[in-house]
């Protein structure tokens, strides 16, 4: 990977290592029944026990974005990341940044403007709120470029591409466009593993996972636990830890600058070992 930084409120954090951001999520019904949290000391455990793992970043989501998740109104998911920024800056202090999982502009307004959260992760890459890329660019955070298509309830009918990587890149490319234009300065890429591609589709994106440098920004990778590894292997969300850091492994030494995972300690080791090897 090539270092990187971000802005984070105006103090420059420098990153010359691969990153790992740790996910806690702040619903019922997020596909992985480990990574949920509710009350405010869990939370704070969750983010403490992460911070203490090795993680650079947290990511904090109150929305599940997985096929056939039920529609969050937008006061209760703003409520529960309102109460979940409390509780982490809380327990880690103020130096750890912290994305918020949200598609909403109104709701990456109040999180960034009013309760402390310094990046926001948009899974739908501007596409589900026209708002956000204008909401981001006022709020001069950093921001989370994801590739989907539709929405989580209608993502998996829309995966016909021609090349599937070249297809992503392109549509990538023309937001990131956009943003460049509104003065958007630190976007982090992530091609949406999961999200509108098929199994095939996936592991053909991660073969190919070094042509996402032609984008110039820092590639962020999200494939802890997700089906591309349990229906591949026919193993349950809470057996996938280990297929995890391999997978993510493959993807480091493909180029990826962050690791957004459950499983923060095993990231970390995996990264150890990768630069041992010099492989990264």
């Amino acid at each position: 990977m090539k270092p990187f930084s971000l802005n984070i409120r105006g103090r420059l954090v420098e990153f010359d290592r691969p990153a790992v951001m740790g996910i806690i999520n702040i619903t019922d019904d997020s596909f992985f029944a480990g990574s949920r949290v509710a009350s405010d000391e869990e939370i704070a455990t969750r983010a403490v026990a992460m911070a203490d793992a090795g993680a650079d970043m947290l990511d904090l989501g109150a929305y599940s974005s997985r096929p056939g998740a039920g529609v969050v109104p937008e006061d209760v998911e703003a409520q529960r990341l309102s109460k979940a920024l409390a509780a982490v800056r809380s327990a880690v202090g103020t130096s750890m940044p912290v994305s918020v999982d949200t598609f909403r502009a109104s709701v990456a307004r109040k999180c960034v403007g009013e309760w402390g959260a310094d990046i926001v992760n948009d899974i739908s890459g501007g596409t589900l709120d026209p708002d956000m890329f204008a909401a981001v660019a006022e709020l001069r955070c950093p921001y989370v470029l994801m590739h989907m298509r539709g929405t989580p309830a209608t993502m998996q009918s829309l995966t016909d591409y021609g090349d599937v990587t070249a297809d992503v890149i392109d549509e990538l490319s023309r937001r990131l466009s956009v943003l460049d234009e509104l003065g958007v300065a630190d976007v982090l890429v992530d091609p949406g593993f999961g999200f509108a591609k098929t199994l095939e589709q996936n592991y053909d994106m991660m073969r190919n996972l070094r042509a996402f440098e032609i984008l110039g920004r820092p590639l962020l990778v999200g494939v802890s636990r997700k089906s591309m590894l349990t229906r591949l292997l026919d193993i349950k969300t809470d057996e996938a830890a280990a297929a995890t850091a391999v997978l993510g492994a493959l993807a480091l030494e493909r180029g990826a600058s962050i690791l957004r995972v459950h499983d923060v300690a095993l990231a970390r080791q995996s990264i150890s070992i990768l630069e041992a090897l010099d492989a990264i």
